[in-house]
């Protein structure tokens, strides 16, 4: 599985964003996607996940970004998306997508669950 991350840049605070988070190698639905960030000096930390059993679609999101933050995907194109609204300064990071190839477990939020991960696409927020 191979992902690409991509969207980042620079907003203002309070601005908007979409990340993409586009696979090749195996189709979103039979996998687990999560976007995790690293902002310096800082540890690696969850945002959101998403998943699917049949027809019925599940998202996760940390505490930090509910409200601001959602997930979703275009199955037709492989693509994951993350939509960041009222972004904050403390939003900065580097932000990563990952794949869980076994999507019905528990501890969604450890970054040791995710089996492949993109690049990377670095978000300033300026304040």
């Amino acid at each position: 599985v191979q992902l690409q991350a991509s969207g980042g840049g620079l907003v203002q605070a309070g601005g908007s964003l979409r990340l993409s988070c586009a696979a090749s190698g195996r189709t979103f639905r039979s996998v687990a996607v999560g976007w995790f960030r690293q902002a310096p000096g800082r540890e690696r930390e969850f945002v959101a996940r998403i998943s699917w059993s049949g027809v019925t679609k599940f998202t996760y999101y940390a505490d930090s970004v509910k409200g601001r933050f959602t997930i979703s995907s275009d199955n037709a194109k492989n693509t994951v998306y993350l939509q960041m609204n009222s972004l904050k300064p403390e939003d900065a990071a580097v932000y990563y997508c990952a794949c869980d190839l076994r999507p019905n477990g528990g501890n969604y939020d450890a970054t040791s669950r995710y089996d492949y991960w993109g690049q990377g696409t670095e978000v300033t927020v300026s304040s």
